[in-house]
């Protein structure tokens, strides 16, 4: 749910001989391309599994070098263009070798030396600065292929995260089965709009089987018990209801996370940062909510005013993310934030107005779980086991007590250990202390790898480089989107299609429509306005009231919480399937809305300069 930029994993700019530093036939299978600097260690340490990988493949591989020395080091950059001077490539790659090889660092010697192999005329000021412009073409090349470290590598265009072992490269290249199975899963999770287009593709799924032949199977299937018995003791519910309350339970852990990072350090951290985003969300629950109340009217419906308070993030930024450049990233970041901030609402009208009849004792213990969690946090416990073995007894006290079980996962969520900021130079130097110890034992008798000291000291250094919120939020969103959230919507969002089922409920249906379609935008807009107006919040100038009337037209995607309130307030089959087609309709018809507005809509000119339409 959090707005933030990925970077790229494809290679920036094809490999060309005329501009590209290259070992191997031009028209080989394969081709490995590494970004790395001469003050490298690890590119020094790499550069042995390079030519065990050459000696391997030999002409089916096209090996390489492209410059991004490393950040800081004067030295690196005037070895880059130092190797540049090279007036053939035999003498590049040779000068290229002994930089990386000639010494266990980099040093003045080690310039002084190629720069003779190389015969540099000091006085060539033309040479040096084509070698300059070269370098500086790879290391723009580095930053739009998305290279963070060096060294990095991209094996056909497509960049290589594991390890640089040579029987890992080895499966790389050749594009083993686990390889390409594991690149195809992160490239479609990297890519913003998979979230929503896996969520779309569950619904459409359920939509489908729903009016099949297998319909009344489908259907049965959510519907079939399921229970865990502990002696006397049973817990059984039906499918969905274990989807609804014990499997969405993941998801509000991960919103509860969510909010509170972006509360720490996100874009919540400060009123100036956090007052439009909470003014465009405060309006965009409470107009849409009236305006559902003054359609619907009094009666058996009006429970419904929280279905068109809602907005899925999901969808809401897949959008955005499609649109590209047309969307300044600051605009994705307020509709993230002011969603997030709409989770906080939404999880509040469920706990207050969705919950069921209350139980003293049960409640009682609840709370006495929270006040463990709470001396578990103030005690600085950064084991993540015993907040889970607490949230499982959390949940089931909350799920007997009457509220909505998957309050348990934002309270668990709320008292997730944070740390203070790691201090990486120490660990690094403590990381490679072990590291080069263990390397010393290679090939020793009665050794077969890293000794177990070792291995919990490395694990301890790991543990610390994150805290436990970021790590389990980390570990945990991704299984939420691609898991939870797909199963939520196959369990709900099927419905069962037909001439007469809105027959009756056209009121309800046009409510929710109102409530999202016209409701979110309108009280996105006249809340902003309010809010800057009085003097509370700033309009940032990276975008305009358009295209913030584009965001709250987007925020009227309700779908997966405004399902989940559907679920709990028409407790009729029939008044559930109709506020599901509104909210569908709905969502498809703000998606249209907000990319209409959003899509020729520009930014005001800055000061100074002529605005052109």
């Amino acid at each position: 749910m959090s707005a933030v930029k990925s970077l790229s994993n494809r290679l920036d700019r094809p490999v060309r001989s005329t501009r590209d530093h290259v070992l191997g036939p031009e028209f080989a299978p394969i081709t490995l391309v590494e970004y790395g600097s001469y003050d490298c260690p690890h590119c020094r340490a790499a550069n042995e599994r390079i030519t065990e990988v050459r000696e391997q493949f030999g002409d089916r591989l096209r090996y390489v070098f492209r410059h991004r020395p490393v950040t800081g080091s004067a030295l690196a950059r005037r070895a880059a263009e130092l190797v540049e001077l090279a007036d053939n490539p035999d003498s590049f790659w040779d000068a290229h070798v002994e930089l990386m090889t000639r010494s266990s660092t980099l040093t003045e010697d080690d310039l002084r030396a190629v720069a003779v192999r190389l015969k540099v005329t000091p006085e060539d000021d033309a040479a040096k600065a084509q070698a300059k412009a070269r370098v500086d073409a790879d290391v723009a090349s580095a930053r739009a292929s998305g290279v963070q470290f060096t060294p990095t590598f991209f094996v056909n265009s497509r960049r290589y995260d594991g390890p640089w072992d040579t029987a890992s490269f080895s499966d790389a290249i050749l594009g083993s089965l686990g390889h390409r199975v594991r690149t195809t899963a992160l490239e479609f999770a990297s890519w913003a709009p998979s979230t929503g287009l896996l969520l779309l593709a569950a619904s459409l799924l359920a939509i489908a089987l729903t009016n099949s032949p297998l319909g009344a199977d489908f259907a049965a299937f959510w519907h079939m018990p399921l229970g865990i018995s502990l002696g006397a003791q049973a817990l059984a519910m039906s499918l969905l209801h274990w989807v609804n309350d014990a499997l969405l339970t993941i998801f509000f852990f991960v919103v509860g996370l969510e909010i509170k990072r972006e509360f720490t350090v996100g874009s919540l951290s400060g009123w100036r940062q956090a007052a439009l985003p909470i003014a465009a969300a405060i309006g965009g629950m409470v107009v849409p909510a009236l305006l559902y109340l003054a359609v619907v009217g009094q009666g058996a419906w009006a429970i419904g005013w929280g279905v068109p308070m809602a907005t899925d993030t999901a969808f809401a930024v897949a959008i955005i993310a499609m649109m590209g450049a047309r969307v300044p990233v600051e605009l994705r970041v307020f509709l993230t934030a002011a969603a997030i901030v709409d989770d906080i609402g939404s999880i509040l009208v469920v706990a207050v107005f969705y919950s069921g009849a209350l139980q003293p004792l049960w409640l009682l213990g609840a709370g006495a779980v929270v006040a463990m969690l709470w001396l578990l946090n103030r005690s600085s416990i950064y084991r993540i086991t015993p907040y889970v073995v607490l949230g499982v007894v959390l949940w089931l006290c909350v799920q007997a007590s009457g509220l909505h079980a998957t309050l348990a996962g934002v309270l668990l969520a709320a008292f997730i250990p944070t740390r203070p900021p790691p201090d990486y130079k120490t660990l690094a130097a403590q990381a490679e202390s072990i590291l080069t110890e263990e390397a010393r034992h290679r090939g020793e008798q009665y050794r077969r790898g890293p000794s177990e000291p070792a291995l919990k000291a490395l694990d301890a250094i790991f543990d610390r480089l994150e805290s436990p919120a970021d790590r389990v939020l980390r570990t945990v969103a991704p299984r939420s989107s691609y898991i939870v959230l797909p199963i939520f919507a196959l369990a709900n969002a099927g419905v069962a299609l037909g001439a007469g089922m809105i027959g009756g409920h056209g009121m309800l249906m046009l409510a929710i429509m109102a409530g999202l379609v016209v409701g979110k935008p309108l009280g996105y807009f006249l809340a902003c306005w309010a809010a800057v107006k009085a003097g509370i919040a700033e309009k940032p100038a990276s975008y305009s009231w358009r295209q913030l009337g584009g965001a709250g037209a987007l925020a009227g995607i309700g779908f997966t919480m405004s399902l989940f309130i559907a679920g709990q307030s028409f407790p009729l089959l029939v008044d559930f399937d109709a506020a599901k087609i509104a909210v569908f309709g709905a969502s498809i018809v703000s998606s249209l809305l907000g990319v209409a507005i959003l899509w020729n809509a520009k930014a005001p000119a800055p000061e100074g300069c002529d605005a052109t339409d």
